[in-house]
């Protein structure tokens, strides 16, 4: 039993931003991102190892959200649990774990693309935020959840990737507004959450935001954190959906843009086959 705990609560000190655990957490990254542009490349992927691969990471996810919550609610050393309700499992950064293993489950079509337009728009770039600038998600000096944050966010940006890649989620403006109605529809539950929890007195007065929006405690989020007193509250909430919405825009017209690019690329390669004297040359 004491093994268990030492390996599983197992402490280091506090990792920083491009540490080498850091580095070593993009290198990974990268390298998933790679070797899924290569595979998708070399051939198309199937509906059925979409789905398979999906519900896979879906769960790896959610088991690895799972065993955060144990480690920040159980303290090994007096045996007693203590539910931290900041760290619950519905932020932002939480949904792109249970849209991937819901578009896993479904069978190709609307909501299988809506939820795909989704993680290759605002997983994507909530993934990218944090890989790129990870803060306070290293504010732990658990070496498990060091490694569950990393694994976590580095996963939604090869998730993103790989809807893209894979044909799953489309490069084109449409996706950007399907993508726009999933996320509303995970702000409305975030909202309800934190009314919800707080109403009833469940988190006994403990910091709870569910999407860093609720009106009952200032959001954290670089940024928004200091709009959030100075605006009405309506008026906060439309400016975080919005700013979000543009990130969102903006990934969808980068996967445009690089769609263009291949095109031009793949049709110049045949635009430089020529015929000369009735012999097909390719340069």
């Amino acid at each position: 039993m004491e093994g268990i705990v030492n390996f599983f609560w197992a402490t280091w000190e506090q990792r920083t931003d491009y540490g080498a655990f850091h580095l070593i957490s993009l290198g990974i990254m990268v390298a998933l991102i790679v070797l899924v542009c290569l595979t998708c490349r070399k051939s198309r992927l199937s509906d059925k190892a979409f789905r398979i691969i999906s519900i896979v990471v879906g769960v790896l996810l959610i088991l690895f959200e799972a065993y955060k919550q144990i480690v920040f609610a159980y303290d090994p050393a007096t045996g007693k649990w203590d539910y931290p309700w900041h760290a619950f499992p519905f932020q932002f950064c939480s949904t792109p774990m249970y849209i991937i293993l819901l578009a896993g489950i479904a069978k190709p079509g609307k909501f299988q693309e809506w939820c795909c337009d989704f993680l290759g728009t605002f997983g994507l770039l909530a993934g990218l935020l944090v890989m790129a600038m990870p803060g306070d998600v290293f504010h732990t000096t658990s070496v498990g959840v060091s490694i569950q944050t990393m694994f976590h966010h580095g996963m939604m940006v090869v998730i993103g990737i790989f809807v893209w890649v894979s044909g799953r989620a489309k490069p084109k403006f449409s996706s950007a507004f399907k993508a726009l109605a999933v996320f509303a529809v995970c702000v409305a539950i975030a909202f309800a959450l934190n009314e919800i929890v707080v109403a009833t007195g469940a988190n006994q007065g403990e910091y709870f935001n569910c999407f860093y929006i609720s009106r009952h405690f200032n959001s954290t989020l670089p940024v928004f954190k200091d709009i959030q007193p100075q605006v009405p509250y309506v008026a906060f909430v439309l400016i975080y959906f919005a700013g979000f919405a543009i990130g969102a825009m903006i990934m969808t017209l980068i996967a445009m843009a690089i769609a263009w690019l291949c095109r031009k690329i793949a049709n110049r390669g045949v635009d430089d086959d020529t015929h000369v004297n009735g012999t097909r040359i390719k340069y």
